[in-house]
């Protein structure tokens, strides 16, 4: 894990340790000059809301498992990005996951997104402690169906558990949600705006998106993300169907998004290698997309 990484962008041919890439970055500080220098734009106060997924070359994210849901491959997870996804994740207020992560977290079918049950990332909770942050980020799941197995475990450490679901949800299920102490919030939407709203209302600025491809169209469309992390994997999968970071109608206008940083990482998959690439978004009007088509 310790072996080094080689900065490529901004380029200055540097080798790093991959521990600490990006907590070291310490995103609450970004945020908080991302609005003084966009104060006018933004708002000061406006929540960060970031993300992170690892793609194959080809552009997957997703393949079905045996039971028909998707799953990262196999063939691209690997623990180096694990521990950078960790690395983000200790850095937010809120996670922003899904009823489907509870269900296969039931199973053993998910990755743990808690750092509290991984000895190998004890200095991510010295991480928080040192800033003065609560143990653990708060989870706010996403789910229609509320289909999914209340995680007691998550409360009794203390994290707060929300649940963002439509206005028409079963409201037997609400009560036993709420009984358990979960905060279910029932919305008469399904927007970017109504789900970001909730968790900004809350108290939470920085807010990690670890959902799927239409959660993050649904922000993108909104204008909500502000970052966007990901890891190429060294391999093409192929297969169907089809699943990247994006899932939806066609996003008008087009968003842009700034490289920020890029590092290799030659040892990850063993000897394939992987890229860890950042950007931040550029966000534009309808028209100024149009008037750069045009120049």
């Amino acid at each position: 894990m310790e072996t080094n990484i080689l900065q490529l962008y901004p380029a200055t041919g540097n080798e790093r340790p991959l521990r600490g890439l990006y907590s070291d970055e310490n995103i609450r500080d970004a945020e908080n000059i991302r609005n003084a220098e966009n104060a006018e734009s933004t708002g000061n106060g406006d929540p960060f809301v970031y993300t992170n997924y690892v793609t194959s070359l080809d552009g997957r994210i997703a393949i079905p498992g045996p039971d028909g849901d998707s799953q990262v491959p196999s063939a691209i997870a690997n623990p180096r990005d694990w521990r950078l996804f960790q690395e983000l994740a200790v850095q937010a207020d809120v996670l922003l996951s899904s009823g489907r992560y509870l269900r296969d977290r039931t199973k053993d079918g998910a990755q743990e997104l808690a750092i509290e049950n991984n000895p190998n990332l004890s200095d991510l909770a010295d991480w928080r402690t040192e800033r003065g942050l609560s143990p653990y980020s708060d989870f706010a799941v996403l789910s229609q169906s509320l289909d999914f197995p209340i995680p007691t475990s998550m409360l009794k450490k203390g994290r707060r558990v929300l649940v963002i679901t439509s206005a028409d949800a079963d409201a037997a299920r609400v009560q036993e949600l709420e009984d358990a102490g979960i905060q279910v919030f029932r919305s008469n939407g399904s927007t970017g705006k109504d789900v970001i709203g909730f968790l900004t209302n809350l108290g939470h600025r920085f807010i990690y998106n670890a959902t799927g491809p239409k959660v993050n169209h649904m922000l993108l469309r909104d204008q909500l993300l502000d970052r966007l992390y990901l890891t190429f994997a060294s391999r093409v999968l192929g297969g169907s169907p089809f699943s990247t970071i994006v899932e939806g109608p066609t996003l008008q206008p087009a968003p842009g998004f700034r490289l920020r940083s890029l590092y290799l990482d030659p040892h990850a998959l063993d000897g394939d290698g992987q890229l860890f690439a950042s950007y931040d978004i550029q966000r534009r009007t309808q028209d100024e997309t149009a008037k750069s088509a045009t120049i």
